[in-house]
């Protein structure tokens, strides 16, 4: 079972509504750090681990500046994310630039940066080298194809557009080597939230196991393997958390069974996680103003999946509470939906809750867990709506604006009227 908590005090969450006006996002800035040093304190059983975190989770440079003191890297799959990173004091080998059908341009961004350039397609040997030269070091993203389940989220790998086959993989090795690189990696990315330890944990054996025939068949030793990232949150009471321990112990076992043999001991294991770091310890925050009863309850808010998208396109859940009424019975069953022209703009279906009071100016005001990674990042602007702002909850308990909220100006600054 998982609690679902929340870092401000209602009299505290009021006035933090009053400040910045509802919908907001609200990120734990102290928790996100925690959570950092548990990851990086259970796996430091692998000498040289780093979490390169995944931009795209939380594309902020507050957050991204929290992270790189916490001594994680960066994640980025864009030129815009890859400037971020920058920006946020993260360069060189701590950005792992992992992207999918790649212009030039973002392949001379990441060689000018220094980052580990994961290569997604056998053809993209050829067309970096063309475009921006082949770095001294390579990453291959291996697609293992039926070799592996992929989960509900991320889908089969046979069907994913991502990645080399075995065989290519093999070739696109010894082909990088006769190009002149000096230093490789392997990666793979087959889940995303996923909960269970034991698939990330067989993740890592396909990918240890690849590594060793890799050497076998090219003389290649890889310099680390990164096993990508996937690792689940439980948005569900029911659910339970990865345990980062037993992850790591798993893995460092099947590392010491497959790798330490075949000469391969040294080689480091990195990661690219981004929800498991800061998933559970943001929330959105939105107000109840319309109340409406027809052939359901509906409680209307100011927020709506331009805000929030996971429950609309993944039929995600998030748990919602009510502030200052967590204690109170749920006696009420409600949609909770938002404003859009879009019957899935809904953040819950038939939910019990308690009885809410819609007001637009004092309404009660709806906490949305578990949406600081994937939450803010996936906003859009569809019937002009315009996204919400994030605060930071400081350590020291003090609410730091790092992102404000759209304008109209905002919205029309590309238009040419």
């Amino acid at each position: 079972m998982t609690e679902k908590t929340f870092p401000l005090s209602h009299g505290a969450l009021k006035a933090a509504a009053a400040d910045f006006s509802t919908p907001f996002y609200l990120y734990d800035e102290r928790a996100i750090r925690e959570n950092a040093r548990r990851i990086n304190d259970a796996f430091s059983v692998f000498p040289g681990y780093i979490n390169h975190f995944a931009v795209k989770a939380m594309p902020n440079p507050a957050m991204l500046r929290i992270l790189r003191e916490e001594g994680f890297g960066a994640d980025c799959s864009s030129l815009p994310e890859l400037l971020l990173a920058e920006m946020s004091g993260i360069d060189g080998e701590a950005i792992m630039f992992t992207s999918n059908d790649t212009p030039s341009a973002e392949y001379r961004k990441a060689r000018e940066l220094g980052a580990v350039i994961n290569l997604d397609d056998f053809t993209h040997i050829e067309f970096l080298e063309k475009t921006a030269g082949l770095p001294e070091i390579l990453s291959i993203r291996y697609n293992p194809g039926p070799l592996k389940l992929g989960n509900t989220i991320i889908g089969n790998p046979v069907e994913a557009k991502y990645g080399f086959t075995r065989e290519q993989t093999l070739e696109g090795f010894a082909l990088l080597k006769k190009r002149g690189v000096k230093r490789f990696a392997l990666h793979t990315m087959v889940a995303s939230n996923e909960l269970k330890t034991s698939y990330h944990i067989e993740t890592g054996i396909f990918l240890f196991e690849l590594a060793v025939e890799i050497r076998q068949k090219t003389g290649i030793s890889v310099e680390f393997v990164n096993l990508g990232g996937g690792v689940g949150i439980p948005y569900r009471t029911e659910d339970t958390a990865v345990d980062y321990r037993e992850l790591a112990a798993g893995l460092k076992e099947a590392f010491d069974d497959i790798m330490v043999p075949a000469g391969l001991g040294k080689t480091g294991i990195h990661t690219e996680w981004g929800r498991a770091v800061t998933g559970p310890y943001g929330w959105l925050v939105t107000r109840a103003i319309h109340r409406k009863e027809i052939y359901r309850k509906y409680i209307c808010v100011d927020a709506s999946m331009a805000d929030l998208m996971r429950p609309a396109i993944y039929g995600a859940y998030h748990h919602i509470t009510v502030s200052g009424k967590e204690a109170s019975p749920l006696t009420e069953i409600y949609d909770v939906a938002g404003s859009l022209c879009e019957n899935f703009d809904k953040f819950a279906v038939q939910r019990p809750l308690p009885a809410i009071e819609a007001d637009e100016e004092s309404g009660d005001l709806l906490i949305v867990h578990d949406a600081g990674a994937h939450g803010r990042a996936m906003g859009f602007n569809y019937n002009g709506k315009l996204r919400c702002a994030e605060v930071l909850l400081r350590a020291d308990g003090a609410l730091a604006l790092i992102r404000r909220r759209e304008t109209t100006e905002d919205l029309f600054a590309t238009l040419r009227f």
